[in-house]
């Protein structure tokens, strides 16, 4: 049982990173704000499912907190 639940828990992470990479290559004109809240709510979302192990609503959570941090990156150097 606990070799399936681990097998699940690593399709689940690679399905969600193989979603973000896809999705952050396809969006060339978006500004980098937008690119690093999108990036920002991937990584959360794998994170959460990650520490939750694979609840839906630790990857929303996530995905939430990712891309909240995410926006407020400021990536300009001042």
């Amino acid at each position: 049982m606990k070799a399936m639940q681990k097998t699940m828990r690593k399709t689940i992470v690679y399905s969600l990173l193989t979603i973000v990479f896809l999705g952050v290559t396809a969006c060339s004109n978006m500004s980098t704000r937008d690119k690093n809240t999108a990036i920002g709510a991937g990584i959360g979302a794998v994170g959460g499912a990650v520490l939750t192990g694979g609840s839906a609503l630790g990857t929303v959570g996530g995905a939430a907190v990712g891309g909240v941090i995410g926006n407020q990156i400021n990536t300009k150097k001042k």
